[in-house]
């Protein structure tokens, strides 16, 4: 009778200690710029924009899946402040810290390229930034970056409990945007072409994209109910980026610029390069190319490959370590490099001045969305006081123009006399119609022309006023009265409705 053998267990590369003390000295001075700027000017719109979808839960949405809006509508239970919607951001951008260093760890680092991965990663433009507003392109590059430690933990260990792991975290990060699936896609033409083939032949790795499929389903489900509004949102998208972000002849450029300068944006590229020379590696370094090559090619946001910035530094790290790179730039990697990369990143991706400083220095360098923080309550209070003044406001809608001014009015117009405001914009179309007995409308907005035709009369009423809170989105923005309602909101609605703009 034969003896069956099992086959020998993988043998696994002996790592390096994790780095404490230093990864904890990184992790505290990024937390405490984070920590003291958190509750500054106020929410950004696109916050506001996850609090009112948080108070109107589904399985989808036409912009996004549901993950941001309910984690949202949980911190709001738990204060109403933007501090406290913050935390899972700021706790997102932390444990990147530690785990770019343990991607470091996995690809043979010690301590110094543990350290130089972290440090790397905390000094980016688009990881400070992130940490101060709780959005997908915090959450999401996250997941990424748990993601790729995962792989190359198994490249390592070939521990397959791993793979389905990183089925979990597909799944959650499906449920903040759905890039995820372009990486995966990348990822496993790259393999195919590049190995370690062997991957693809795990039933674990299968086992995890399961348990992704399956939880996406709800969502799904929503999304070919509603006619796969996303779809035309990434076209939206694509059209806003070159119309205002400087399309494709900026998006290198700004890639590199949110990595980091000096030392985030060299390390990307040379990062990149090494691991598009790693046999077992080559395919992580294809897959950023790839994606880099889709998302410049459809006009993305440059913080959609941010999710492969942290490989890329912790690959550039160990090789540091190693004093592979030439002398000539070997420099970047010493302290005094990194905290100029810090002076130079934090007034650009935190609002580290005073509000009024904003209006009395034009000149001082501050986040580029400052302006969507500041003035929403002020803004407020002017719309509340106009409607206030309205003789018909009992039968008088609330309608904005844009997602952002519907999303303050929701939230800080209630406690004064505001109705639910709606809006056609976006994903808030489908939040909030008007009320059936509202023949009137305030409107909010620039361009009150998609009302004429539906209603008998329509005037100005004034600016809004936000005082001295400025730079605002808010401020300067026309109202107007549309009176006379001609046709019901079920019919009206869907043609003021523009969800892809």
């Amino acid at each position: 009778m034969g003896v069956t053998t099992a086959p020998a267990p993988a043998r696994r590369r002996p790592v390096a200690p994790i780095a404490r003390v230093p990864l904890a000295v990184v992790t505290a001075l990024l937390a405490v710029p984070l920590v003291l700027t958190a509750n500054r000017y106020g929410y950004f719109g696109d916050e506001l924009y996850f609090l009112a979808a948080g108070r109107h839960l589904a399985w989808g949405y036409v912009d996004q899946p549901p993950l941001l809006p309910l984690l949202a509508r949980t911190m709001d239970a738990l204060g109403h402040t933007p501090f406290v919607l913050r935390i899972p951001a700021m706790l997102a951008v932390l444990a990147g810290v530690v785990l770019t260093a343990l991607i470091a760890r996995e690809l043979g680092g010690a301590a110094k390229a543990q350290t130089l991965a972290a440090g790397t990663f905390a000094v980016a433009i688009q990881v400070l930034a992130s940490g101060h507003y709780l959005a997908t392109s915090t959450v999401d590059p996250f997941l990424w970056t748990l993601l790729l430690w995962l792989l190359v933990r198994w490249l390592r260990t070939r521990a397959d409990g791993l793979l389905v792991w990183a089925g979990v975290v597909t799944a959650l990060a499906l449920y903040t945007k759905f890039l995820i699936g372009g990486f995966w896609l990348a990822a496993g033409v790259a393999i195919l072409v590049c190995g370690p083939r062997e991957l693809l032949r795990r039933p674990a790795l299968w086992a995890g994209a399961a348990i992704a499929v399956v939880a996406l389903v709800p969502t799904l489900l929503w999304q070919a109910a509603h006619g796969w509004p996303q779809l035309g949102m990434g076209a939206a998208i694509s059209q806003e980026v070159a119309d205002t972000w400087g399309g494709r002849g900026l998006f290198l450029p700004e890639v590199l610029l949110v990595a980091g300068l000096p030392v985030g944006a060299v390390l990307l590229c040379y990062g990149l390069w090494r691991l598009l020379r790693s046999p077992e590696l080559r395919f992580l370094g294809w897959t950023a190319v790839a994606l880099t090559v889709v998302f410049l090619a459809v006009n993305g946001r440059n913080y959609y490959v941010a999710g492969m910035f942290p490989v890329c530094w912790a690959m550039a790290a160990v090789a540091l370590e190693r004093r592979e790179p030439s002398r000539r730039w070997r420099w970047l990697a010493t302290w005094p490099c990194y905290v100029v990369a810090a002076l130079l990143a934090v007034p650009g991706a935190l609002p580290v001045w005073p509000r009024a400083w904003l209006t009395e220095h034009p000149a001082l360098p501050a986040p580029v969305f400052a302006f969507a923080e500041i003035g929403w309550p002020e803004g407020a209070r002017s719309v509340a006081t106009t409607f206030a003044a309205l003789p018909g406001k009992a039968h008088t809608a609330v309608v904005t123009e844009s997602y952002w001014e519907a999303s303050a009015l929701d939230r800080y117009g209630r406690d004064l006399g505001l109705p639910e405001p709606a809006s056609g914009n976006r994903g808030y179309a489908t939040l909030v119609v008007p009320a059936a007995d509202a023949t009137d409308v305030l409107y909010v907005g620039a361009d009150p022309r998609p009302l004429l035709g539906h209603f008998a009369g329509l005037r100005p009423l004034g600016e809004v006023d936000t005082g001295e809170a400025k730079p605002s989105y808010f401020a300067g923005q026309p109202m107007w009265l549309a009176t006379g309602r001609t046709e019901p909101w079920p019919t009206l609605w869907p043609k003021l409705t523009n969800t892809h703009t």
